[in-house]
């Protein structure tokens, strides 16, 4: 990925930049990572379970990889005084049955925002960056995973125009729980 210029959006009553991340990220993401992860998913899994697939996805050597991973784009989104909103990733490859029936899809993978920011704009200018870049890249359909017990992020992609098309499974360790795919058109 060539570097570019970062793009400002507003948000709220801040300035906040949406750019391409750098390794110099990768702790930021990793915390903000972890942390985000747990507040929404730690109440409906074991602890141990838990300590392990934070150990396994948010680590610092996991995260610079996929920074790395020239099949993902991932955005960071900060405000004038450098705070660290959020994060997202755009993953190319990831195949997924309810999809194969569109055209030149692409996955948000990952959309997180601090809780602090959450309503004030983030989320929507992260998931604007991504669909700008995969625009760019030629692709046609953005779809992604959204677990069926956070209804609050069900309707902000919804409301940015992701309609469901199917569910699929999401497992951390024993637990089980059901993702809706979603997909919206670029």
């Amino acid at each position: 990925m060539t570097a570019e210029v970062p793009r400002q959006f507003s948000a709220a009553d801040n300035c906040v930049t949406v750019r391409f991340a750098t390794l110099a990220d990768a702790n930021r993401i990793t915390e903000l990572g972890a942390h985000v992860f747990a507040v929404t998913y730690g109440h409906s899994v074991e602890p141990r379970e838990l300590r392990t697939y934070l150990k396994e996805s948010y680590s610092k050597s996991s995260i610079i990889k996929d920074i790395q991973d020239g099949k993902k784009d991932v955005f960071v989104a900060t405000n004038d005084e450098n705070n660290f909103l959020g994060f997202a990733y755009l993953t190319q490859g990831n195949k997924e049955p309810c999809v194969e029936t569109f055209e030149r899809t692409i996955e948000l993978q990952r959309l997180y925002v601090h809780p602090s920011s959450h309503g004030t704009g983030v989320g929507r200018l992260l998931g604007e960056a991504v669909e700008t870049r995969a625009r760019e890249q030629g692709f046609k359909n953005v779809w992604l995973g959204v677990w069926e017990d956070n209804p609050r992020a069900i309707r902000a992609y919804e409301k940015w125009g992701y309609k469901q098309v199917g569910v699929h499974d999401f497992a951390i360790g024993s637990v089980v729980q059901t993702d809706h795919i979603m997909v919206k058109a670029l």
